[in-house]
């Protein structure tokens, strides 16, 4: 062991001494760098290694990197990189292969050998750790997908890029993400190719018989990945995110016609294709800009109509709970909007009621067509007509399963806001949440028991709730509730 660290302390003392020869480090320090180098090689070597030793070793070295860069700085030199630098950075990636050989699994280890040479390394370098670390990590697909983002901004190269995702795709054939990038790495490669094109054109470069193929600057090679893509893996959803990708890109509007098309020919049963086809329309070009505040507010209840247009006729083929939750969560969020046009709130809350009372009528016809609706048709309720309309649309539902909990955590939440909140009220919400979830949810016994120690509540009621929570609550909950309840009862929650 001696020999090996003597040896490797030997193969440091020229570069020790360029760095005292050109002014970057004084004589006292270059001994105490060479005496600390001595006790990390040591270390090394030991028969039971540690990673830790390993970290160490390598952070010491990094951290003499960045001093010797300031050094540089300050006196004004920049030469004698390749005596200096270099062996130091040699040094490290070997003392980085040394420990991902030994812990291979530590995938930290990895990333801080690829952050470290696309600082400090050559390109060729860097490509040398992503190939160790993907022959180790192939089933990871945020490691190739790193690897060739890499590749393609690091090293410039298009062509390893492409070659890494189609490698991904061997190992992980229907992974949505390293399709949306690769999707993304050949829009990117065909906007710089266009960006070079122009560049060309403008400074009147004669390029002799190289000529730029108009498939690639029109995104082909993006289509045939988002075709595979479209083959592998279904649902509206992978496709819009396919279609957002390609909006980014200025030169993409026949992709993305192609792409549009397709989705609403094949997803007709998908309330994701409805849902964005129904949103579109907000955006669609309309009349040239507007200037009177009337005119924008009757430009933007035309376009909300015929958004609404677009949802009725989804709800004639798709009349599901998923496609309904869609239809509320979109006349919430453009109830939730900010406008200082009067006639436009007046026709907002108008054509909401209208809408919501649909929804209400549906409701109480099929009252398990959905349960995260409740909660949203709540919300709106007391928004649009404050705490009453809001207890009436809660008395309408509250038997109307199925539930979630936060539909009776909103109602409570509504309670709260009061001037003077209902105790009576309040547990009427929490017991009949607890109907619903008092088996499994042992917050929810918590939260009512701290609701009896508050300012409205009755502190006497806390030991009869704890009873029932533990004879209510089943497996791991008991357990939980327990160790919280102790901790309430002790001040430390």
């Amino acid at each position: 062991m001696a020999d090996i660290v003597q040896q490797r302390l030997e193969d440091r003392i020229p570069a020790l001494e360029q760095l005292e020869r050109v002014g970057l480090f004084t004589s006292k320090e270059v001994k105490s760098m060479l005496k600390r180098s001595t006790a990390l090689e040591y270390k090394l070597h030991r028969t039971v290694q540690s990673k830790d030793d390993f970290i160490t070793y390598i952070q010491y070295e990094i951290n003499v990197l960045e001093l010797i860069k300031k050094r540089r700085a300050r006196i004004g030199y920049h030469f004698k990189r390749e005596e200096i630098e270099y062996p130091i950075i040699h040094r490290i990636n070997h003392v980085f292969r040394r420990a991902t050989t030994k812990w291979k699994e530590d995938v930290q280890l990895w990333l801080s050998q690829v952050a470290f040479n696309k600082k400090w390394g050559t390109k060729t370098q860097l490509s040398k750790v992503l190939s160790s670390m993907l022959a180790i990590h192939p089933d990871k697909p945020a490691l190739w997908i790193m690897a060739a983002k890499c590749e393609m901004e690091d090293r410039n190269s298009s062509e390893s890029a492409r070659h890494l995702f189609l490698r991904a795709l061997r190992f992980h054939p229907e992974n949505k993400k390293v399709y949306q990038e690769y999707f993304r790495m050949e829009l990117m490669h065909a906007e710089k190719l266009r960006k070079q094109q122009q560049e060309l054109e403008e400074a009147k470069i004669d390029v002799g018989e190289y000529n730029f193929s108009p498939e690639i600057l029109s995104g082909k090679l993006a289509e045939v990945v988002y075709r595979d893509a479209a083959q592998k893996i279904k649902g509206a959803e992978f496709i819009l995110s396919l279609l957002q990708i390609a909006a980014i890109f200025d030169f993409t509007k026949e992709l993305q016609d192609t792409i549009l098309q397709e989705l609403q020919s094949q997803y007709v049963d998908d309330c994701m294709m409805w849902d964005f086809m129904a949103k579109r329309e907000l955006d669609a070009a309309g009349a040239p800009e507007l200037q009177s505040a009337k005119g924008r507010a009757s430009d933007t209840d035309r376009r909300e109509e015929r958004c609404c247009v677009v949802y009725e006729e989804a709800l004639k083929s798709l009349n599901t709970e998923a496609m309904w939750t869609c239809y509320v969560t979109f006349c919430l969020e453009r109830y939730k909007r900010k406008t200082n046009v009067s006639e436009l709130k007046e026709k907002v809350i108008n054509f909401f009621w209208g809408v919501v009372g649909v929804l209400q009528w549906l409701l109480s016809l099929v009252p398990a067509v959905s349960s995260a609706m409740k909660e949203k048709y709540l919300e709106w309720s007391y928004k649009t007509g404050g705490y009453k309309r809001a207890r009436k649309t809660f008395t309408s539902l509250h038997e109307h399963r199925p539930f979630t909990k936060a539909f009776f955590m909103k109602m409570i939440e509504i309670e709260k806001e009061q001037e003077t909140p209902k105790i009576s009220n309040l547990r009427d919400y929490y017991e009949r949440a607890l109907r619903e979830f008092g088996s499994s949810d042992e917050d929810l016994w918590m939260d009512y028991i701290k609701e009896e120690l508050g300012r409205h509540g009755n502190p006497e009621n806390c030991g009869k709730l704890h009873w029932r929570a533990v004879k209510t609550l089943e497996g791991e909950s008991v357990e939980h509730f327990t160790t919280q309840y102790t901790l309430l009862q002790t001040g430390h929650v």
